[in-house]
């Protein structure tokens, strides 16, 4: 079982020729409300490609029409909280480029009381995971009630901020990171070389695996001694929006079933590379079997010895 203490948001989407400058009104081109939240993306992703997850969440009682893709997809949703406070929200614009500018407010999701989720946590099924991101409360306690539990602690410390540089990693057994993620975590500047900001991750965190995920440039998995590097496939991007927690969910879906760490970063990079092909966040993230198709039709990106 894999639990995911996660954001759930309303986003607002606008597709825009440039990102918005400092003074400018621009019109968009495009609007759409739909699900998002990197929690529930990464939920979204983790059941679409096949794996089993209970989502803790909260969420205004306004918006409940924005569970209907979790539901769908076969996300268990009993502690969804629904509350009487507005919802988290995001205001996306993505340019024609597919780079995206992201105004959040945490609304609900900055509401869970600590004692709460301790006790939550204390009664989850042994040997289970916990994934969190950090667009929730709390995750200090989390972290720590998990690993006196003896949970596997998956994170992705996104959005960065300062205060996520000062929670108790060392109880992480996975860490999802990003570049600027990385550079922040590892106290180093983002242009820095991918091989140095894992060699300073690692020589923080030794016992956590890491994974670096690089956009167009694949992703760098490091853990003790083993150290791979996979490219990237080469796909237009439209919309880069929910790419991250595509790969984080499908790689954590193939874990759960049982998949190597090559077919854990395969899968998440074609389920990634996918994602980005189509406008929005959770309508972009692919069910297993278009993963699966791309996988069959696409040529193998090289693995190599990082």
């Amino acid at each position: 079982m894999l639990y995911n203490l996660g954001s759930i948001n309303i986003d607002h989407v606008y597709r825009v020729p440039h990102l918005v400058r400092p003074g400018e009104t621009l019109a968009s081109r495009d609007y759409q409300r739909v699900l998002g939240g990197k929690g529930a993306n990464q939920s979204l992703a983790l059941a679409r490609a096949g794996g089993q997850v209970t989502h803790w969440g909260r969420l205004g009682d306004s918006d409940a029409w924005a569970l209907a893709p979790l539901e769908e997809a076969g996300v268990a949703l009993d502690d969804v909280e629904r509350v009487d406070s507005p919802s988290g929200h995001a205001l996306i614009q993505v340019d024609d480029g597919g780079e995206n500018a992201i105004i959040l407010y945490p609304g609900a999701n900055h509401g869970f009381e600590e004692d709460a989720l301790v006790a939550r946590i204390a009664a989850a099924e042994p040997g289970a995971t916990l994934l969190l991101q950090n667009e929730c409360n709390g995750l200090a306690a989390a972290m720590t009630a998990a690993r006196q539990r003896g949970l596997t602690l998956a994170f992705n410390p996104a959005p960065m901020d300062e205060a996520a540089t000062r929670l108790p990693l060392e109880t992480c057994d996975l860490l999802f990171v990003n570049r600027g993620e990385a550079a922040a975590l590892a106290g180093l500047d983002e242009t820095r070389p991918a091989a140095a900001l894992l060699d300073a991750l690692a020589e923080r965190l030794p016992e956590v695996e890491l994974v670096l995920t690089l956009g167009a440039e694949g992703v760098h998995y490091r853990h003790r001694e083993t150290r791979l590097r996979l490219a990237a496939h080469r796909v237009e991007a439209v919309d880069t929006t929910g790419a991250g927690d595509t790969f984080i969910g499908v790689f954590l879906a193939t874990r759960q079933a049982g998949g190597d760490i090559e077919a854990c970063l395969r899968r998440a990079s074609a389920a990634a590379a996918l994602c980005v092909q189509v406008p929005g966040a959770a309508p972009s993230i692919p069910w297993a079997q278009a993963v699966d198709a791309a996988l069959a039709e696409w040529p193998p990106c090289p693995l190599e010895a990082d």
